[in-house]
């Protein structure tokens, strides 16, 4: 679990079971039209609960998808975690330099609150797999501290609730293959190929 330095980087620790008597967190939801579709997010005022990626087998070229970004719903309602995960997503798309500079939205999710080996893997891949990197399975075992847990960690994937973020779509097969991902193989393509042309124009 994210430690004291972790803490002031954006990665707070929220209590999510609230205590008897008090309510539950009153979540809000917003529709994002973004290149690769219609993103669905949900959160409340501690933090962000869940990005849900659109399911669709064929993605628009880039030259037609480049400009594409609108809050379709809920913009009105936007709590302050969803507003910082939707400037987080519109930099991604449209102005990718910038992610290294924003904060990271507070998390509201109980996964990325469990001390389980699924909370260590999602935290450890949103601190050690930067934009344009890939991991494979095997080595992000290793650097969540079990590197025989290759397996486990394909199942943190599929149970990662903040894709894109918590950038799942960067880790990868051992033998380079891209493998399976939640929104489906093209999206994960598009992801790894909009971050590799990114990287390849900060290079020029």
């Amino acid at each position: 679990m994210p430690g004291t330095e972790e803490l002031h980087m954006g990665f707070p620790k929220i209590q999510v079971n609230p205590k008897a008597g008090e309510s539950q967190c009153k979540e809000k939801r917003a529709v994002l039209l973004c290149p690769v579709g219609k993103l669905q997010i949900s959160g409340c005022e501690t933090g962000l609960h869940e990005i849900k990626l659109p399911q669709t087998s064929v993605l628009p070229s880039r030259a037609e998808s480049s400009a594409t970004w609108e809050v379709c719903e809920g913009a009105e309602e936007m709590t302050e975690p969803l507003k910082q995960c939707t400037a987080w997503l519109h930099a991604y798309f449209c102005q990718p330099a910038r992610t290294a500079s924003l904060p990271v939205p507070a998390f509201h999710h109980p996964l990325l609150q469990q001390d389980s080996f699924t909370g260590q893997v999602l935290w450890t891949l949103l601190r050690e797999v930067k934009f344009g990197e890939a991991v494979s399975y095997k080595r992000l075992a290793e650097l969540a501290g079990n590197g025989r847990a290759a397996r486990a960690v394909g199942g943190a994937m599929r149970s990662n609730p903040i894709p894109i973020i918590i950038p799942c779509h960067r880790v990868i097969l051992s033998s380079g293959q891209s493998g399976h991902y939640g929104g489906g193989g093209p999206m994960k393509e598009w992801l790894l190929s909009h971050e590799k042309l990114q990287r390849e124009k900060w290079a020029l």
